[in-house]
């Protein structure tokens, strides 16, 4: 069970070349669009020489059925537990055994140094961290490649092993929104991306040109490499969560260093609340507090408008976060209205409110195709407001054209990040 991603990373560590067991099939859910497909027969190997099908997980109950499942792994991420147990249930009842994927057997060995980057849940603020990594790497006369955790949502045969390196290769692989959201920033930062579907061979060639790799985690997902030096970066605004959600809560009991972020916009009890579960669960972690940036190029352009704010789609979705840099800046800047977009909502837009009807008043950047991304861009442009925030880690204006005033907004990661600089040096030095 899956989103195209850890399942088949599970697959590729734990199954592939097990000729006695029989992988029948992967379902899909979260992501839209990737159901429906077939693993690869490239991909799958040998035993499998028509690839895998991939399935909804809606048909979970009737592939169990159907193809006399003896074993379902859940293997995907930034879940509740009683969201687990619930298809738990399913699956046991139907006499099948259910289980969890190994974090452990799914972190491969490399020969240089590995930082990574995760979080207790989507949308903490991984990416902020990993990029000021790659800054504290060069500054020390390293080069650090970053490797993504995969978003194959495409072909998945083409996207075995993904190279980026300029935004010109963003174009030439068909990057979704989403996709581009967590690699412009890095090479902006003139910082090699590598992703796909095939993780041992991408390690494989990331090795041969990086000093340093930064694994930039995906969700609240555990490292698909063995981590040197292991960093969980938790969020005040949902305090509680770093024991809630899986398998958020193994990065929160197994991380080095414990960052919580956007310090300086959180309530000092939320704050609180996770040095106590750290203190429970990971006591020998070292908890790092640290400000969120917010960067506002005009802050007057704000004041007084009613403001449409589009904010990270994943983040907001099932991530199950009620805003981002996009509605505090609103709010900071005194905005006289934060414009709810569902009125103007279309196409696959509006099937996104329906899927998550705690969204808010905001638009998420949900792009997983071109149908999504023109639905996106005709959303936008149907809003009546005075100004559009797009807090959006890449410029949405070079794939959405916005026939309105607009504005993007980022967090960025304070610089004072001795401990961090120190905790990078030992494990390159």
């Amino acid at each position: 069970m899956g989103a195209a991603g850890r399942d088949f990373h599970m697959f590729n560590c734990c199954y592939r070349d097990d000729a006695g067991i029989e992988v029948v099939a992967f379902t899909a859910t979260q992501i839209p669009h990737i159901e429906d497909r077939r693993y690869p027969a490239s991909l799958a190997g040998p035993h499998y020489p028509d690839g895998i099908p991939i399935y909804p997980e809606e048909q979970l109950a009737e592939l169990v059925r159907r193809l006399s499942v003896d074993e379902v792994v859940f293997a995907y991420s930034d879940v509740d537990f009683a969201y687990i147990d619930a298809r738990r249930r399913i699956v046991e009842n139907l006499g099948a055994k259910f289980s969890c994927f190994d974090v452990d057997a799914t972190m491969l060995p490399s020969t240089k140094p590995v930082i990574a980057v995760t979080a207790v849940r989507t949308g903490c603020g991984k990416s902020q961290v990993s990029r000021r990594i790659t800054h504290i790497l060069k500054d020390l006369g390293k080069k650090p490649v970053a490797i993504r955790h995969p978003m194959p949502y495409g072909n998945l045969a083409q996207q075995t092993v993904q190279r980026f390196e300029t935004l010109e290769d963003l174009d030439a692989h068909a990057c979704t929104i989403e996709e581009r959201e967590e690699y412009e920033p890095h090479i902006r930062n003139g910082v090699i991306v590598y992703a796909g579907a095939d993780y041992a061979a991408i390690l494989e060639a990331a090795q041969k040109e990086a000093d340093v790799i930064i694994w930039d985690g995906g969700n609240n997902d555990t490292p698909f490499y063995k981590p040197d030096l292991w960093i969980a970066v938790a969020d005040p605004f949902r305090a509680g969560h770093e024991l809630e959600f899986f398998p958020g809560t193994q990065n929160f009991a197994r991380a080095d260093i414990i960052l919580i972020n956007k310090a300086n916009h959180a309530d000092a009890e939320d704050i609180e609340i996770i040095r106590e579960n750290a203190a429970s669960v990971n006591p020998d972690a070292k908890i790092l507090l640290r400000d969120s940036t917010l960067h506002v190029p005009d802050p007057a352009q704000i004041a007084g408008k009613r403001v449409l704010v589009i904010e990270d789609g994943p983040t907001t979705t099932h991530g199950g976060m009620p805003f981002g840099a996009g509605v505090v800046a609103a709010r900071l800047n005194d905005a006289a209205e934060i414009v709810d977009p569902r009125p103007w909502a279309v196409g696959e837009i509006a099937d996104t409110f329906t899927k998550y009807p705690d969204i808010g008043p905001l638009l998420p950047a949900m792009g997983y195709g071109d149908s999504q991304i023109r639905d996106l861009e005709a959303t936008v442009n149907a809003v009546e407001c005075d100004l559009v925030i797009v807090a959006t880690p890449i410029d949405l204006t070079r794939l959405v054209t916005i026939n309105k005033p607009h504005m993007h907004v980022a967090y960025g990661l304070d610089a004072s990040d001795g401990e961090i600089a120190a905790a990078v040096r030992s494990i390159v030095s």
